[in-house]
């Protein structure tokens, strides 16, 4: 699993190099913009000088005992759901999220804005598909952006209101 993230980083890291390398050198030629610092909002986000700080990175798997009768299931997810939007809004939950390759172990992934996994794995206990047995956690320490921090507040500008 670990060499499915690495891969994963990798292969980002690569594409990038990629397109960086396949622009005409007069295309970047000219320097790159600099983007004004804000201290207030490196300051909320827990940015160190290069923008970037620790987190704990969870990857959720097929556990042990699948929940199988319906109404459970969806009861079990619904409080899933909720917790996951308890911790976002508690500031916990930097990042969450599923994975979509149906027939695969990995199930979703959580990014916890933490450096301490047994604290990570503390909030991890309090959700349902753990406690029942659906999914199992895996902890990983993780140095990335810390505008990881404000996907939350932005996802809620994105969610168009039912009407």
């Amino acid at each position: 699993m670990r060499h499915r993230l690495h891969g994963l980083m990798l292969a980002a890291a690569s594409a990038v190099g990629t397109v960086q390398a396949a622009e005409p050198a007069a295309q970047t030629a000219a320097p790159p913009v600099a983007a004004a610092y804000d201290a207030a909002l490196a300051q909320r986000t827990g940015a160190d000088e290069r923008g970037m700080r620790r987190y704990v990175l969870v990857i959720l798997r097929t556990g042990p005992t699948p929940v199988k009768d319906a109404a459970a299931r969806q009861a079990m997810f619904a409080g899933h759901l909720a917790n996951i939007q308890r911790l976002s809004r508690e500031g916990k939950l930097a990042l969450a999220g599923p994975f979509g390759d149906a027939g695969g172990d990995w199930r979703g992934l959580f990014v916890f804005a933490t450096v301490d996994i047994e604290e990570a794995k503390a909030l991890v206990a309090s959700d349902p598909v753990i406690q029942q047995g659906e999914m199992v956690a895996d902890y990983h320490s993780w140095y990335g952006s810390a505008a990881t921090m404000l996907t939350g507040e932005l996802h809620e500008k994105l969610v168009r209101p039912t009407p």
